[in-house]
């Protein structure tokens, strides 16, 4: 993403206006560190230097630079670029290059020409330090011509001596030798690395005929290898690279924790290697041949991937919270608990949920409760005593990974050059992701049923005129017929996001038309079992907007007496666990599509198809903005309120964020309303961005549970905002939040941590009614008489106010009503200093000329 470093500032009219709000902010914030300070608590320091940014350590390599004989290779001249080589996890990078040529899709007797195949590898070549060693490459699972570790070259054509030892001679054609490179795994066996081979020493391992392609350390199934990808007529192309930790796959090992004699760790690295593939193979006329043969090997190019430590890094016997709620923090929240935990400091343990399950929890805790993560407030029946903490920014996303398929008749020779490269630019509008999300595409329902009630409705996606209509000409040359673009893959159970998607979905009056039964301009209608018209819906109105992604067509392939068994759209194209997964399984270009019936499987099934490769794709997933970038895939452009077709960047979110209004009586929080003013005047916003508070009741009686949250908070929002890759910091994909965002976690810790006490007068069941609107740049406090703490005294006890202007410290302090007492439990020797400390600050700042704009 880009302009990942800089966070929005806080803007206001009037330079004394702003000095007034640094004023009190400044209060709050001295009074919130000297009463940390006097009751034991502190600021988290990082736990890397933040000096290095977001710098990812990209890496570009040539075959000039790189291969002894690059005279000879396919592509002399070949650069290839790499996204990513250092702090890397499991993700995805993005490998690019020029210089190669034009390049053929593989076929049924063919892996193609003039292409690249890439893989990982985890080892050193003994006999070329400084090189990877062939054997520890994960490659020869993809079934493809040229893409195995096995194969018999021409009986007249002379091995190579390096390949000899896996290779049995034959004796000419009716005996033709055999080639079988071992798999040699990172993983130790009685002090031996595992080994699975076929051939040794020129001669078969125990008379066995091993396959070392499908092993137990990888499979089709699990492989990252690329075995085909392609290059443009100017000889210029990219992919998309898994890149696999031990965690995925134990025989590469990567990133497995190794501890240095100082005590600190690093993971282990390993290669991504590049392998040039031209028009044949020494021995053959065309690629058949394994990559990893000797004349195909030494023209390899390779990068080294640097990986950050597997493993707790947190000491043990450290105390223990929950964070439960949202997923969209949940990449954050991996990078920041080393810091966290760092120097005696809590372990926080993260639980995805619904988040209007979390913050009911959260708010209904008298004791202690986990925090909670969400982006709406609290909406049940008694009053929201909730403390909101802004400490993310991200957004959903629409990703896909479809590779060019050119009709067979197209005349476009610029198309038909492009065959197998991949589409790196969509638009979507409300309508068509309804469409998406409706079953109301031909391929989204099992074959062999009934599915006339779709009528003439197009076949997927990318066969719709609402389609072609806004997309680039190119899309019309295709005949991409994959059931992965029919629909998206989405998520089970309920979330914050479907909420959110389905409201943007309904704000667009052609969209909201269209769920209602009318058929666009083209003659498509949606799925009456997915219609909020309750007189086109045989089951009564789909009710929206709705938390969940309900499959509501009851269309099913009846099971066949001893055969196959029933398959309904749940199993057809099953929900994903996570928006992670989603992201993962677009990268992998698998669209999770049932495949054929398994009667000896345990039970009887329907087995997956297996995932696309690269040059075959055709998939689309709902995902979030940290999985979209953690996984290199690409997104889709949205059309926002104002009109506008807008791409995933940190410019976008952060445009989103800065038209936010609070859209309920819970003035602490603020959404992206698509119906207001202000997001139709945003037409540089992303429409689907979400903030992300960390809330928790402030009237819990486990101080140290406060104290544990607002350290977090103070954290997340302050040195958890630095971008980059190092652990500690904001990962890509999250856009820093602004000053003012900032300012307010710092007041919302500041009251968290120092409580408040109810009295004995009654609470209300449900919070007032909004008052007037606040004037940009002010700080709406709580809505009741708030206990003196630091933060409280500090900032006032105004009352609760309407829409907050952009720009403006959405509330500081609980906005529904809630009676105090004036008593703050056992600190009144720690508040007398904290409280003189923040006024005497806010006093000081109308004497500074400027204040900084970032704390922490």
């Amino acid at each position: 993403m880009k302009n990942q470093g800089n966070p929005v500032r806080l803007s206001a009219p009037h330079h004394r206006l702003r000095r007034v709000l640094a004023s009190v902010v400044a209060g709050v914030v001295v009074s919130g560190v000297v009463f940390a300070a006097m009751s034991g608590g502190a600021l988290a320091a990082p736990s890397a230097s933040a000096a290095d940014g977001a710098d990812l350590g990209a890496a570009t390599v040539s075959a000039a630079s790189y291969d002894p004989d690059a005279a000879n290779a396919p592509f002399p001249d070949l650069e290839v670029s790499v996204s990513q080589t250092r702090g890397l996890g499991a993700q995805g990078i993005e490998v690019s290059w020029k210089n190669a040529a034009r390049s053929t899709p593989p076929s049924q007797q063919t892996g193609g020409e003039n292409f690249l195949q890439i893989m990982q590898c985890w080892g050193d070549d003994p006999d070329d330090p400084g090189r990877p060693d062939r054997t520890t490459c994960q490659y020869g699972a993809s079934g493809t011509f040229g893409g195995g570790r096995v194969g018999s070259p021409d009986w007249e054509y002379s091995i190579p001596k390096q390949d000899l030892p896996y290779t049995v001679l034959g004796k000419g054609v009716s005996e033709p030798s055999e080639t079988a490179i071992p798999f040699r795994s990172s993983t130790l066996r009685n002090g031996e690395h595992e080994m699975v081979q076929r051939i040794a020493d020129g001669k078969y391992v125990d008379g066995d005929r091993v396959d070392v392609n499908q092993n137990p350390f990888f499979s089709q199934y699990t492989s990252n290898e690329v075995s085909w990808a392609g290059s443009g007529s100017n000889g210029t192309g990219s992919a998309k690279f898994e890149v696999q930790t031990a965690v995925q796959s134990r025989g590469l090992g990567c990133g497995r924790r190794v501890e240095a004699t100082d005590g600190t760790a690093r993971g282990q690295s390993c290669w991504l290697v590049i392998i040039p593939r031209g028009t044949h193979d020494n021995g053959s006329p065309s690629i058949t041949q394994p990559g990893l043969f000797w004349d195909s090997w030494k023209h390899h190019v390779a990068v080294r991937l640097d990986f950050r430590p597997l493993g707790s890094s947190c000491a043990i016997g450290a105390a223990e919270r929950q964070v439960v709620g949202s997923e969209l923090l949940a990449s954050a929240i991996s990078s920041w608990q080393p810091s966290l935990c760092a120097n005696g400091g809590d372990i926080y343990n993260m639980i995805t949920s619904n988040e209007a399950d979390a913050v009911a929890a959260a708010n209904a805790a008298t004791t202690s409760a986990p925090l909670a993560l969400t982006s709406r407030p609290y909406a049940g029946d008694s009053a929201d005593d909730l403390i909101y903490a802004p400490v993310g920014l991200s957004a959903i996303t629409i990703a896909f990974a479809i590779d060019r398929f050119p009709n067979p008749g197209s005349t476009d020779e610029v198309a038909r050059s492009r065959a197998g490269l991949p589409f790196t630019s969509m638009k979507l509008t409300p309508r068509l992701i309804a469409k998406l999300l409706t079953s109301s595409y031909i391929d989204a329902l099992p074959t062999e049923t009934d599915r006339r009630h779709l009528g003439s409705n197009p076949r997927n996606l990318l066969f719709d005129p609402d389609f072609l209509a806004i997309n680039d000409a190119e899309w019309k040359e295709q005949a991409i017929a994959g059931v992965g673009v029919s629909d998206m893959l989405v998520t089970q159970g309920r979330s914050d996001v479907a909420h959110t998607l389905w409201s943007y979905v309904l704000a667009d009056p052609e969209a909201r038309a269209f769920l209602d039964g009318e058929a666009d301009p083209w003659g498509t209608r949606v799925n009456k079992y997915s219609s909020t018209n309750p007189q086109v819906n045989p089951n009564g109105a789909l009710s929206l907007p709705t938390d969940t992604f309900p499959k509501a067509d009851p269309t099913k392939r009846e099971a066949v007496k001893g055969g196959a068994g029933e398959l309904n759209v749940i199993g057809w194209r099953p929900f994903t666990n996570d928006l992670d997964t989603s992201g993962y399984l677009t990268l992998r270009g698998d669209a999770q599509v049932a495949g054929s019936w398994d009667p000896l499987a345990n039970p009887p099934r329907y087995v997956k198809t297996p995932r696309s490769l690269q040059g075959t794709q055709a998939v689309i997933g709902l995902t979030d903005s940290a999985a979209s970038e953690k996984y290199q895939i690409v997104s889709a452009e949205l059309k926002n309120p104002a009109g506008a077709f807008v791409g995933l960047s940190n410019d976008a979110m952060s445009a989103a964020a800065a038209a936010m209004t609070s859209t309920t009586a819970q003035t602490q929080t603020v959404g992206f309303d698509f119906t207001s003013d202000a997001a139709r005047s945003a037409t540089a916003a992303y429409p689907l961005t979400l903030p992300i508070y960390a809330a928790t009741n402030p009237y819990m009686t486990d101080a140290k549970a406060r104290a544990s949250y607002a350290a977090f908070i103070r954290y997340a929002a302050g040195y958890g905002q630095q971008p980059g890759v190092d652990l500690g910091q904001l990962p890509v994909g999250y856009a820093p939040i602004s000053e003012a965002w900032h300012q307010q976690a710092v007041v919302a810790a500041n009251v968290i941590q120092s409580g408040l006490i109810r009295s004995t007068a009654p609470s209300p069941t449900k919070a007032p009614a909004a008052a007037a609107p606040l004037a940009s740049g002010t700080m709406p406090g709580a809505s009741g008489s708030v206990a003196a703490a630091p933060a409280a005294a500090a900032a006032g006890s105004a009352a609760s106010g309407d829409p907050v202007a952009s720009g403006a410290v959405a509330g500081a302090l609980a906005g529904a009503q809630t009676p105090v007492d004036p008593g703050v439990g056992g600190l009144p020797a720690v508040l007398p200093a904290s409280l003189l400390a923040g006024v005497l600050a806010a006093g000081v700042v109308f004497l500074i000329p400027r204040l900084p704009r970032r704390l922490g």
